[in-house]
């Protein structure tokens, strides 16, 4: 059974990230087809084709790689300078140098299917606008997405409350640099001051150095800034109310749950019980602004956090924050879904929860302004618009189309760190993966 489950599991997530893959193509080709730009292509995956059907100038199918997708619409780069828009066909020769005999042959593949007809259809003749809009509308189609999955989970099932009554009592002081999974309290760790103050499971908190309490979320920062200071707490316990003294002591703690900066506060030593409680839409737009900040940030860290993944190739220990393929995510999955402490419920909203993650997680990063992802094409589009703009206003001449593709040798760059750092976080997932449950 635990193996059917894993299956099922890594099956549904899987087909999750196909259709959110197809819904981005879609976002692309639905107002590029609007707007009358030409869209020869539309397949979900790579390599060879396994399926694929016409529909009107429309190839739709799947390749044999389930790995992205893309959709094909003609003249994204527009014909060297000083070629007469209107003969998209007569691309020069590339003799000029190795970078631009690359630009010039890619321009010259590009317009080898593009026929006179089809003129006034090609994606660089349109305006700014509209290129934009079809750039955009792929990984906007993601965010929406993600925003429907989290909004479901949080206002139909629920998300976890921290509540002020204690759910565990840390034995000891473990420094956040030094806290894994397996590490125990040893004889040189410190006593906690909960445990020293005689907190018990249950204990819900009243007060803190006489701050009345109405949430963790209040408490948190109270106890972080009260460094090394007595701290004196009032509980409830079996209907009667205690006043427990300690002092809270400085200790490293991670800044924010999953976060990985490291802070010294004042630490006591207790974590809050949690609650299931169904939200309304004002926590959906606060949590998915708080989710955006999270991905943002961990983009960013994107590339320090390889060199942890690359380590633990080697033997290293894998960081469970760390980055992971689509591959991993898979496996997790399937891990969650075959987890038989969990609830029916809980494998299914974390596996809801998962594939949210990675819809936003693909939206931000293709809004990356580089090509060949589609904030690349945007960025060139909005700066089309800026120049043109410009021009207008001030009488100049009109300086024309962006020309995308003298960005290609970057591109080719940034094409290929991607796809190295993809196949080093499959490896990664595959030899040393990470385990949200042990066991």
């Amino acid at each position: 059974m635990t193996a059917l489950l894993t299956i099922l599991g890594i099956v549904l997530f899987v087909a999750g990230i196909l259709i959110s893959v197809a819904l981005h193509e879609l976002g692309h080709m639905l107002p590029a087809k609007a707007f009358g730009m030409k869209v020869t292509q539309f397949f979900v995956g790579f390599g060879r084709t396994v399926w694929s059907v016409k529909r009107g100038e429309t190839e739709y199918g799947f390749k044999a790689i389930p790995a992205g997708g893309f959709v094909r619409i003609i003249g994204m780069m527009p014909p060297a300078k000083g070629q007469d828009p209107a003969e998209p066909l007569r691309v020069r020769k590339a003799n000029t140098g190795p970078i631009q005999s690359m630009v010039e042959n890619a321009r010259s593949a590009e317009y080898e299917t593009i026929a006179p007809e089809d003129n006034g259809r090609l994606f660089y003749q349109k305006v700014w606008w509209k290129k934009l809009i079809v750039m955009a509308s792929g990984p906007l189609v993601n965010v929406v997405i993600a925003t429907v999955l989290f909004g479901g989970l949080f206002m139909f099932y629920g998300a976890n409350v921290a509540q002020t009554s204690v759910a565990t009592v840390t034995d000891c002081v473990i420094p956040a640099s030094q806290a894994t999974a397996d590490r125990q309290c040893i004889d040189t760790d410190k006593v906690s001051p909960a445990k020293q103050a005689g907190f018990q499971v249950g204990d819900k908190i009243v007060s803190f150095n006489g701050t009345q309490i109405t949430s963790w979320d209040q408490l948190t920062p109270l106890i972080r800034a009260n460094t090394d200071k007595p701290a004196t707490i009032v509980v409830e316990r079996n209907g009667a109310q205690l006043t427990l003294r300690t002092a809270t002591i400085v200790n490293q703690v991670r800044d924010d749950a999953g976060s990985d900066k490291i802070v010294s506060v004042g630490f006591l030593g207790v974590s809050p019980e949690m609650k299931l409680e169904r939200q309304g839409p004002g926590y959906v737009v606060d949590k998915m602004g708080e989710l955006t900040v999270a991905t943002v940030k961990a983009i960013g860290n994107f590339p320090q956090k390889l060199v942890g993944v690359a380590k633990s190739i080697v033997g290293g220990n894998r960081d469970e924050n760390s980055p992971m393929s689509v591959v991993g995510a898979s496996r997790v999955a399937g891990e969650i879904a075959s987890n038989q402490s969990l609830t029916g419920g809980e494998r299914i909203a974390f596996l809801v929860s998962l594939l949210a993650s990675l819809n936003l997680f693909l939206a931000l990063f293709n809004f990356i302004p580089l090509l060949p992802l589609d904030g690349g094409h945007m960025i060139g589009a909005i700066w089309e618009g800026i120049r043109r703009g410009l021009a207008k206003l001030f009488g100049r001449p009109d300086p024309g189309y962006v020309d995308v593709a003298k960005l290609l040798p970057i591109a080719y760059v940034a094409a290929s760190a991607i796809v190295v750092m993809g196949v080093l976080l499959v490896i990664a997932d595959i030899v040393n993966p990470i385990k949200l449950f042990n066991g």
